[in-house]
């Protein structure tokens, strides 16, 4: 294996973090918070990596077989987390190491989780370096699920595979769909900016929660999330841009270029919403007919959590924990699903429930025809071969590694709701958990380290679609 292109292209990754890291540094210039010198440092640090990383390999021929992409995914990802937990644990908000790791890994995999607390008095700078981070992820998320995910066909992303099959016409085309993403990515992001003033925001805020708000990260500048505004018009903000976050974003590219009807022909869209809306329905009439909830208000806070949850943000305007079982059920059901592939969210993702029913409507019709012969479809077209069998064999690997999570914590000292929701929602990368320790009016900070170490496993996991990291663990990856 030739990990010269691998660590090259980890080493322009660290330098792209060591640039990013300028925002947080002279926010905290201006607002004379003293962690500008810890920036500096982190900053000094992280080039020098990246630097050391690209020149001691440059002049190399730069080809990627398919065991170097695997391997460059998970350990970009992994020394990525590391670097950017360095101003965390410098900075004067007093993080340990594993809290420092745990914060860094969420927020790139924009899961959201947290162990900080008393937000509303943090330095700008910290604040703005957890939102920075979470916008990076979900930029890398996109661009890693059109570039990278089809062509490892891993959990049937190869649904998604460009249309040519030939690398030397893919490498340009992939290039040039990734830029055209990033610029979307950015213009999305300046628009909810501008919404989120318009709807009373102060800038700064406006500025950090919409990086987290269209990477569906769900990190707030705010102990009470979204909550803290209790403003209906913010709060629609919010889903607006989860929701667009959580859509494909090669279609917006397909719908710029004259064929706006693509988000309705896209059956996977039209299930996501469905199963949204749906949820919604269902939420905001336990709300009202159990709770006693007046109609709007059971709306406006089953519309923004069921949402918030479902696209993986995290957010929360209230306490949905103290809703009673019904609703934690509900919400446990909805964390796992996620939005559409090629968007930024998390989970399952909803393209895979489409297959997973086209195999067992298949097998239905295979049980009352035995010698008919049906075509599986996807999106009205016929399914490549070995989907099926790629997205069965994820959905295998999911349960399998939720139970062991699950496991992993429990043996930890924590309960079974907080074992089995933290396992979900660093798995699915959602954010907050249920329960009375990790739910969405608490954080992760009173978990054991062992606890949060396991989490950052399984955030990574979920963030790399499972088979990207346990590849690496087959004995017969490292074989010649």
């Amino acid at each position: 294996m030739d990990f010269r292109p691998v660590f090259f292209v980890i080493g322009i990754f660290l330098l792209i973090l060591s640039i990013s890291m300028l925002l947080p540094f002279m926010v905290d210039v201006i607002y004379g918070n003293d962690n500008w010198k810890h920036f500096f440092i982190s900053i000094i640090v992280t080039a020098f990596f990246g630097g050391l990383f690209i020149l001691s390999n440059i002049g190399h021929q730069m080809t990627f077989s398919v065991r170097e992409a695997f391997l460059m995914t998970s350990l970009s990802w992994i020394i990525l987390s590391a670097f950017a937990a360095v101003p965390f644990h410098l900075t004067n908000v007093h993080l340990s190491i594993t809290d420092s790791v745990f914060e860094a890994v969420s927020g790139i995999t924009t899961t959201g989780a947290s162990v900080m607390s008393n937000l509303d008095k943090t330095p700008e700078g910290i604040l703005l370096w957890r939102a920075v981070l979470q916008w990076l992820g979900g930029i890398g998320i996109i661009v890693m699920a059109f570039s990278v995910m089809p062509f490892l066909k891993v959990g049937g992303m190869q649904l998604f595979r460009t249309e040519s099959s030939q690398q030397e016409k893919v490498m340009p085309r992939m290039a040039s769909l990734s830029s055209s993403i990033a610029g979307i990515y950015l213009a999305l992001t300046l628009a909810c900016i501008v919404c989120y003033r318009l709807s009373g925001m102060g800038l700064f805020d406006s500025v950090a929660h919409a990086m987290t708000t269209i990477s569906t990260g769900g990190f707030s500048t705010h102990d009470l999330s979204i909550g803290a505004y209790d403003n209906p018009v913010t709060e629609m903000v919010s889903v607006v841009f989860m929701i667009l976050g959580s859509l494909p974003f090669v279609l917006f590219l397909r719908a710029l270029q004259n064929d706006p009807g693509v988000f309705y022909r896209d059956t996977q869209i039209r299930w996501f919403f469905s199963i949204l809306l749906s949820a919604v329905c269902i939420i905001s009439l336990y709300l009202i007919n159990v709770k006693g909830y007046d109609t709007f208000t059971a709306f406006r806070y089953g519309l923004f959590n069921i949402c918030s949850i479902m696209t993986g943000t995290g957010y929360s305007s209230t306490d949905y924990g103290a809703w009673g079982p019904f609703a934690i059920h509900l919400f446990f059901f909805i964390m796992v699903i996620g939005g559409c592939a090629g968007s930024t969210t998390c989970g399952i993702k909803i393209f895979r429930f489409q297959v997973l029913y086209e195999v067992a409507y298949t097998q239905i019709k295979k049980l009352l025809h035995p010698h008919g012969v049906f075509i599986m479809h996807y999106n009205h077209r016929p399914m490549p071969e070995g989907v099926s069998t790629s997205v069965m064999s994820f959905f295998f690997m999911y349960a399998l590694c939720f139970s062991i999570l699950a496991m992993l914590l429990s043996l930890t000292g924590l309960d079974m709701i907080t074992s089995m929701s933290g396992a979900a929602t660093s798995i699915s990368n959602v954010g907050p958990g249920l329960g009375s320790e990790i739910g969405p009016s608490t954080t992760f900070v009173s978990l054991p380290d062992s606890a949060k170490w396991i989490l950052c496993v399984g955030m990574l996991l979920g963030r790399l679609e499972l088979f990207t990291v346990l590849v690496l663990l087959s004995p017969h990856f490292w074989k010649r």
